[in-house]
């Protein structure tokens, strides 16, 4: 039980960081949000590993803006193979094939999730969609990343390329609480910090637009008993558009 409130120390600490080094960064990022929907474009999210999950986590939420297009790449995914996931990250040339199957442009923008930040698809999906006009949010963790050696031949991070990043704060390596028994850490910080990054850029941007007049489309949650008649319009304007509804 003392390592359990060790990890939920942690994570109260790690938001306290969050409150005193990234708003102006939730700020920077809300813009971009709010400029792309205003603009009629798509908040495109992508991530490789574990960090899929952040390009879920915005996608046909609750709460949620619904003018974000997940991009799901199988092959780095860890359903259809954890392993492969870890190889095909690392594959140069990769991104731009995956990018190239969306119809992106300078009117939407792209999140990018990845705790090192060092990997090839994760470097290369950067420069695909700055080639297309896009403007990057990059979600990391700086202590790790600035640790480690890129794995790309430009010897660049996704922190490095980003328009604006986003810190999580989190330590060299995810895991956070030391094990001395089996000598190894465990229990990560990146999905919860992540997911609380990324629904404050939300409302970040949702504020952004309503300082403008702007009143976004925005999920309610199916669950409730007003959800389906709340959603119904949104999906059926978006379900042609963006694939994975």
């Amino acid at each position: 039980m003392r390592k359990t409130l060790e990890y939920i120390a942690n994570i109260q600490n790690l938001i306290n960081r969050v409150l005193e080094t990234q708003l102006d960064n939730i700020d920077a990022a809300g813009a971009i949000l709010a400029q792309t929907i205003e603009n009629n474009g798509f908040v495109y999210t992508f991530g490789t590993g574990h960090s899929h999950m952040m390009a879920e986590e915005l996608f046909y939420r609750a709460g949620g803006l619904a003018r974000v297009y997940p991009i799901l790449e199988d092959a780095l995914m860890l359903h259809n193979g954890a392993i492969k996931s870890t190889d095909m990250e690392r594959l140069g040339a990769y991104a731009e094939l995956i990018l190239s199957r969306y119809d992106c442009s300078e009117k939407d923008c792209l999140i990018i999730a990845s705790n090192s930040g060092r990997n090839a698809v994760i470097v290369e999906m950067v420069e695909a969609a700055h080639q297309r006009g896009m403007k990057v949010i990059g979600l990391t963790n700086l202590t790790h990343s600035e640790a480690q050696e890129s794995r790309h031949v430009s010897g660049m991070k996704l922190y490095q390329l980003a328009d604006v990043v986003l810190d999580n704060q989190g330590c060299l390596g995810d895991a956070s609480v030391y094990i001395p028994e089996i000598n190894r850490n465990v229990a990560a910080t990146s999905t919860s910090l992540g997911a609380m990054l990324l629904h404050a850029v939300v409302l970040a941007a949702i504020e952004c637009m309503l300082e403008k007049g702007h009143t976004p489309e925005v999920f309610s949650s199916s669950n409730l008993d007003e959800g389906d008649k709340i959603n119904h319009a949104i999906l059926e304007k978006y379900k042609s558009v963006v694939k994975p509804l």
